[in-house]
C-alpha cells in the first residue's frame, strides 16, 4: 500500500508562506476570466439561446456519431442529440436559424429529414418545436439563480457551521471555481448548455466538500492547540489533510478521463467542465480558502458549538453546591 501513496506522509508544506503570491495569481486570473465572459460571451447552446427540436425515430437504435455529423454537414449549427424514450427514438436540438422568413424552420426541418432519410433508410420524421427567446431567458435565469442559490447557502452554513471568517472564505473560493470556469468556456466557445450548469453545481458540492474537511481539522486543531500561531496551525491542518485531498481528485480525474475519451460528443463539455473544475477548486481549497483566514482576522480559541458550551454549564451547576446544605 505505500508504493500507492500520492503524497508521503508528515508533509511540511508551508502554504500560508506563498499566500500572497497565491491571492494576486487568483485574483489575475479571476479578472481575466471576466474579462473573457464580457468581451468573448458565452456560446449558449439552445436550451439558452433557443433553436429547433426535431424529433426522429428509427426501427433499430441508430449510430449517434454518424447521425451528429449528418446533420452537422448540413451547416446549420452544431446539433446536440438526445435519445429520448428509448434507444430508438433521437432528439436533434438545432439553433434557430438566421433568416426570418416564415418558413426558415420548415425549410431547416426538411433538410434535416431528407438528409437523415438519404443516410438511414429506417428513419422517420416525427415532430418539431421550437423553444422561443422568452423562455431560453428564464432558463438562464434560473440556471443563474440555482448557481447564487447554492453559493449562499454553503457560505451561511459554514458561518453558522465555524465562524464567520470561515463562510466569508468559502463564498470566495467557490465563486473563484465558478468564475474560473466561466471564463474556460468563454475562451474555448465550447457550447454552454444545461448540462454545464449541473457541472458547475457539482463543482460547487465538490468544492465545499473538501473545503469542509479542511475546515473541520482546522476547528479541531484550533481547539487541541490553543497556543499555536494561526499560520502554524493552517499549515498543520492543511498538511494533514492533504493526502485526503489529493487522492479524492486524482481519483474522480481518472474517472473523468475516462469519460472524455469514451463518454462521447455529448458528454465532452460537460467532463472539460468538472476537469477544470477539480483542479481549480482543489487549488482554491489548499492555497486560497484556508490562508484567507488569517487575513480574514481568524484567532486562535475559537467559539465552543452551542451543545458544548449547554453542557459545560450543567455540568458547572451539578458540581456547584446548593445554597443551604
Amino acid at each position: 500500500m505505500r508504493l500507492l501513496k500520492i503524497v508521503p506522509d508528515n508533509t511540511n508544506i508551508g502554504f500560508v508562506r506563498v499566500r500572497h503570491i497565491a491571492f494576486a495569481i487568483t485574483l489575475v486570473l479571476t479578472i481575466a476570466a471576466i474579462a473573457l465572459v464580457v468581451t468573448r460571451g458565452l456560446n449558449m447552446g439552445v436550451d439558452f439561446a433557443g433553436g429547433v427540436s426535431i424529433e426522429e425515430k428509427f426501427t433499430s437504435p441508430p449510430p449517434l456519431d454518424e447521425v451528429r455529423s449528418t446533420v452537422n454537414a448540413l451547416g446549420l449549427g452544431e446539433a446536440t442529440l438526445q435519445q429520448l424514450g428509448g434507444p430508438n427514438n433521437v432528439t436533434i436540438r438545432l439553433p434557430l436559424p438566421e433568416s426570418t422568413a416564415p418558413d426558415a424552420v420548415d425549410k431547416m426541418v426538411e433538410q434535416v429529414k431528407g438528409a437523415l432519410e438519404a443516410k438511414f433508410r429506417d428513419a422517420q420524421f416525427s415532430n418539431y418545436s421550437t423553444v422561443s427567446g422568452k423562455v431560453s431567458d428564464e432558463l438562464v435565469w434560473r440556471g443563474g439563480l440555482a448557481v447564487l442559490l447554492a453559493i449562499i447557502g454553503i457560505a451561511i452554513f459554514s458561518w453558522l457551521r465555524y465562524e464567520w471568517q470561515f463562510g466569508v472564505s468559502t463564498a470566495v473560493a467557490i465563486v473563484h471555481d465558478v468564475v474560473m470556469t466561466l471564463g474556460f468556456f468563454a475562451l474555448t466557445q465550447m457550447v454552454f448548455d444545461l448540462n454545464i450548469v449541473a457541472a458547475v453545481l457539482t463543482i460547487i458540492g465538490y468544492s465545499i466538500n473538501d473545503k469542509m474537511v479542511i475546515d473541520d481539522r482546522i476547528r479541531e486543531n484550533m481547539r487541541k492547540y490553543r497556543r499555536m500561531g494561526m499560520r502554524e496551525l493552517i499549515d498543520q491542518s492543511v498538511n494533514e489533510t492533504l493526502p485526503r485531498t489529493v487522492m479524492t481528485s486524482v481519483t474522480i480525474m481518472l474517472a473523468l478521463g475516462a469519460l472524455l475519451i469514451w463518454g462521447g460528443h455529448v458528454l465532452q463539455g460537460f467532463t472539460a467542465a468538472m476537469m477544470l473544475g477539480i483542479v481549480v477548486g482543489t487549488y482554491s481549497s489548499v492555497y486560497v480558502s484556508s490562508s484567507l483566514l488569517i487575513t480574514l482576522g481568524l484567532k486562535p480559541g475559537v467559539r465552543e458549538d452551542r451543545a458544548e458550551a449547554a453542557a459545560a454549564k450543567e455540568k458547572a451547576e451539578r458540581m456547584t453546591p446548593r445554597a443551604g446544605r
